[in-house]
């Protein structure tokens, strides 16, 4: 509001300056035209935008038309649950209202709305579908229900929409028709599937669909669903947190066979089975995999299933639930592929010699790996024992032919850090450049970072070319 105060205070100073015959600056903005001041209006919150109808009568208006509109009720949330100012829900309720029945005959582009529905359901389910009527392009709604809750039918049949965004903690009740033939990205988060026929007939309306998120939804109802969108491009499942029994590993089988999916994001407890299939185009993937205390065997078997379909990915980053289960699962050879593809790995672990250790092998299945990258350092509060050996065995062949390049990030300089590192140096025959991202203990040492690279530079390099930087 801030901004709006600015404006009007500057068209107040300029009727007092002309009212004394003062020659003032012409009011520029006011004369463009209209689509440009409905794109300037568009970037602010909807009350704003409103509020710009004070400033002249000029302004009075354009607001009615503004392409996307944007409700949020979060001002309204009291510091006590039970201590709501009804007066401000009112308002708020009134001005939703207002606003839409003002906005005139035009498209919109973009509807977002958030709110709690036990405030009033059936008002906010006409207010949605009189947006679906200004055939809305992108409709952005993050619905807090504490009832049953159901979308208006509408909301599933649009030949206009290409982003919907959906974030309702409740079943995600679907009608019998379902068509977006213009959708390209679907955001679902927080509901509850009901079943396979309805969740898989969803899936099956987007034939032009690009971007797929389904984040913390509950598959508990469901059994088998197959995401197979010709067009899809990105796909990302965020798993609910699990807070169950260890032995109810029995959930939804995923299968995702997609020919020209590009980007894999996968978090969670592996509860559901993913499985992989024809995804020859992927390029990046993520796979993030908390280990539970019980049932870790199945879990690790899973983990190592998801990336066993990862063999044609070019860059992967895994997590360290990822890299244990490497550790935990058995007869890696018999179940790994060649990662022919793969040039760059990322890993988020501590960096401890038994889980090293399994890295190790793991590359083994890296034949052409050129950048490896390791986002923690060790535990700077473990100590470890200095006569370890480190003489790990065998050296992978990406270390003898391809791997250039090698970042640690938050290096404190421990033993096991430095372990690896001369274990990098002595192994790596065409490493490049080794950069060391300092944590705030030896980054502001300088005595520390010499006292490393001193032990650093005698320890024998395979590669002659290799450069060391301390960022």
């Amino acid at each position: 509001m801030d901004k709006i105060w600015l404006i009007r205070e500057s068209f107040k100073q300029r009727k007092l300056f002309e009212g004394h015959g003062v020659r003032v600056y012409e009011d520029k903005i006011s004369d463009l035209p209209d689509s440009i001041l409905h794109h300037i209006l568009s970037m602010l919150p909807t009350k704003d935008a409103v509020a710009t109808c004070l400033l002249s009568t000029r302004w009075k208006y354009l607001w009615t038309s503004v392409p996307n509109i944007d409700f949020d009720d979060f001002s309204l949330y009291p510091s006590e649950v039970n201590d709501w100012d009804t007066d401000k829900l009112t308002c708020f309720m009134n001005f939703v209202e207002r606003v839409l029945v003002l906005h005139e005959g035009s498209n919109m582009e973009k509807f977002r709305l958030s709110c709690r529905v036990c405030f009033d359901a059936s008002r906010i389910h006409a207010w949605v579908s009189a947006v679906m009527k200004h055939k809305v392009q992108e409709l952005d709604l993050c619905l807090f229900v504490e009832t049953p809750f159901a979308l208006p039918q509408c909301v599933f049949v649009s030949g206009f929409l290409t982003v919907v965004k959906i974030a309702m903690n409740c079943a995600l009740e679907l009608p019998t028709s379902i068509s977006f033939p213009q959708l390209k990205t679907l955001h679902l988060a927080l509901v509850t599937f009901l079943d396979d026929d309805s969740t898989q007939k969803l899936l099956s309306s987007c034939p032009v669909l690009q971007e797929l998120f389904i984040l913390d939804c509950e598959w508990m109802n469901l059994k088998h669903i197959v995401v197979s969108i010709p067009m899809l491009k990105s796909f990302t499942i965020d798993d609910l947190p699990y807070f169950g029994s260890a032995d109810e590993l029995n959930g939804c089988e995923i299968k995702i066979d997609a020919a020209n999916l590009t980007f894999l994001n996968y978090t969670g407890c592996l509860l559901n089975e993913i499985v992989l299939s024809n995804l020859p185009s992927l390029v990046n993937a993520y796979v993030c995999v908390p280990l539970l205390g019980k049932r870790q065997k199945e879990i690790a078997y899973r983990a190592v299933k998801v990336l066993r379909g990862l063999h044609s990915v070019k860059s992967l980053r895994m997590s360290t639930g990822t890299i244990e289960s490497l550790y935990l699962a058995d007869n890696l050879s018999d179940q790994l592929p060649m990662f022919q593809n793969l040039t760059s790995l990322e890993l988020s672990m501590l960096i401890e010699r038994l889980i090293i250790q399994k890295v190790l092998y793991f590359l083994q299945f890296t034949p052409n790996l050129e950048s490896l990258v390791f986002f923690q350092g060790s535990n700077p509060h473990v100590r470890c024992d200095e006569e370890e050996d480190w003489n790990l065995k065998p050296v992978p062949n990406c270390f003898l032919s391809c791997l250039k390049s090698v970042n640690l990030h938050n290096f404190h300089g421990n033993y096991e850090e430095m372990c690896m590192l001369k274990y990098l140096l002595k192994n790596a025959l065409v490493l490049e450049r080794l950069n060391i991202f300092c944590s705030k203990s030896p980054s502001g040492d300088l005595t520390k970072q010499k006292e490393v690279v001193d032990r650093l530079d005698m320890v024998p390099r395979a590669s002659t070319s290799c450069v060391i930087m301390f960022l």
